[in-house]
């Protein structure tokens, strides 16, 4: 799909696969391409449209390890073989451990629309990885990559451009009125999968938050820009979800019988991972036999 201009030399893209966000930064030494869509053969016409806007590509950053986010770099290193790949160190390793096992199961799924581009798909490793913050010069702006803690994944990170206040989300923030099953009211609940973070989600998403001005235009992974306001709106759906598990443990409920007993802010179908994640990452002392 046609890149859009969302703030001066921003440009996003959503791709038919996952409707996925594809964004790129332009700056006077290049441009910053944001996340790569899920395959090599997808991300080909993907890196063939970049190459149409003013610049050369100096960088890819890669929000978090997913495969619709992280598994079509190869597109863009066979068009620009030197780039560096960027990543937070915890969605790097996240990639190493479980991105390939992810590939070679999807690429066999006879299920999976696109098994074959993922059979013919080669993953490849960030690069350059950090820890909290890394700056990229692009001459006359600075894009910054901030790890905000733990909560689609261990290891999202978020991109601001200061100079036109606007924060590319990755999936910390969902949005997408595609996502099917996974919509309420239109909009889509967070990716709370198998490796996501729910009791850590929430203070993340206050980092964030920190980085938001009023006038913020938040781009997320999936769907159309938001405003700070659906960001602290999915925040406190998140902290509801946490607090609830952290009540219900508390109470003696056990992980078995806590996603039919809670009162969730979200489709109670949609929860397993994350009320077992939680339950999973309380304290010992988080946890109440019952008295019965």
């Amino acid at each position: 799909m046609p890149f859009t201009e969302v703030a001066d030399r921003v440009w996003v893209a959503p791709q038919p696969w996952c409707d996925v966000n594809v964004s790129v930064v332009g700056g006077a030494a290049g441009m910053v391409v944001v996340d790569t869509s899920g395959s090599t053969a997808a991300a080909a016409p993907v890196a063939e449209a970049v190459a149409g806007l003013p610049g050369d590509v100096v960088a890819v950053v890669t929000t978090h390890w997913h495969h619709d986010h992280a598994f079509g770099v190869a597109a863009f290193r066979a068009r620009w073989p030197a780039v560096p790949v960027h990543a937070q160190e915890t969605a790097a390793a996240e990639l190493a451990r479980w991105g390939e096992d992810t590939r070679l199961r999807m690429a066999a799924d006879p299920a999976e629309e696109h098994a074959a581009e993922l059979a013919a798909t080669a993953l490849v490793a960030p690069d350059h990885v950090f820890s909290a913050v890394s700056v990229l010069d692009l001459g006359d702006r600075v894009v910054e990559l901030v790890h905000p803690g733990a909560g689609h994944t261990g290891g999202d990170l978020v991109v601001r451009v200061g100079d036109v206040d606007l924060v590319l989300a990755g999936d910390l923030v969902e949005q997408s009125e595609l996502a099917g099953e996974r919509s309420v009211g239109g909009l889509a609940v967070p990716g709370l999968g198998p490796d996501c973070h729910p009791l850590a989600w929430p203070s993340t998403l206050d980092v964030v938050l920190d980085l938001l001005t009023p006038a913020t235009l938040v781009v997320p992974g999936h769907g159309r820009p938001v405003d700070r306001d659906h960001v602290e709106q999915q925040r406190n759906e998140l902290g509801l979800l946490a607090q609830q598990v952290r009540d219900l443990a508390a109470g003696g409920v056990g992980p078995d019988e806590a996603l039919a007993r809670g009162e969730w802010p979200f489709p109670r179908h949609l929860l397993a991972d994350a009320v077992r994640r939680g339950y999973d990452a309380l304290p010992r002392g988080g946890r109440r036999l019952p008295l019965a």
